[in-house]
């Protein structure tokens, strides 16, 4: 017995079928499939910023204090009190600057420099000697044998600056041109200690300024002698006097 209909799958149904089959690789992903992708860029995401809030928290930790200028201006020479100065925090590269917990050895320096509020500053800023002061002025003198007592002439010494003639110059008097000069720097000797040979003594000496010229001149000319005197004798001009 013949069956007059067929069991085989029309032509068309058989290309709707691969059509749907062959679909997969060209259709895009699915909510479901997105899921997990974004779940892990979120992890990601979040790690990157508990990362970045530990890094500022560790350098805000790292922070220290420093001293600053707290007024708006100082000038050079100007002798540091308490109320110049403020706090300020930094963090990072800050050597050589003064910790606060040592700002108080400072007070009482003098500055070196023009500084400014809120300006961080270092040792190099101040000094603890008082720089030249008002009518005052620094002359340098080079003395050979003779010219100084042959011990030296030391640091805080105070010394009479004279002028006196040269060889050819017989007749004319000494001159005093400073009665009580201040010794602020010396370096070498009269004579070398080892073999007594004849040396160098440099000296500065603080002079009143109206009095600078003669002294450098006198200086240049090597016709100065340097004569010390008693300690207790006052300068015409002191790194001491007043407050600058």
């Amino acid at each position: 017995m013949s069956l007059s209909s067929s069991t085989r799958p029309s032509p068309q149904g058989t290309r709707g079928a691969g059509r749907a089959a062959g679909s997969g690789p060209n259709r895009l992903p699915s909510g479901r499939e997105r899921r997990p992708a974004l779940a892990a860029l979120a992890v990601i995401l979040i790690l990157l910023g508990a990362a970045g809030s530990a890094l500022i928290a560790v350098n805000s930790g790292n922070r220290s204090d420093f001293v600053a200028i707290g007024v708006d201006k100082l000038e050079p020479g100007h002798k540091l009190e308490r109320k110049d100065l403020s706090r300020g925090d930094l963090a990072g590269a800050t050597d050589g600057l003064i910790p606060w917990s040592e700002a108080e050895k400072y007070i009482g320096h003098y500055t070196t420099t023009r500084l400014y509020k809120d300006q961080f500053i270092t040792p190099a800023n101040l000094t603890a000697e008082k720089p030249i002061p008002n009518g005052g002025a620094l002359v340098g003198v080079s003395l050979e044998g003779g010219r100084a007592p042959s011990g030296g002439i030391s640091v805080g010494d105070v010394v009479a600056v004279i002028r006196v003639p040269t060889a050819n110059q017989d007749t004319t008097a000494a001159t005093t041109l400073v009665d009580a000069a201040e010794v602020t720097d010396s370096s070498g000797a009269i004579a070398d200690e080892k073999t007594n040979a004849n040396t160098t003594l440099n000296v500065t000496v603080l002079v009143p300024s109206g009095k600078a010229t003669d002294v450098a001149a006198a200086a240049a000319a090597k016709t100065l002698v340097l004569v010390e005197l008693s300690p207790a004798t006052k300068p015409e001009v002191s790194r001491t006097d007043g407050d600058g």
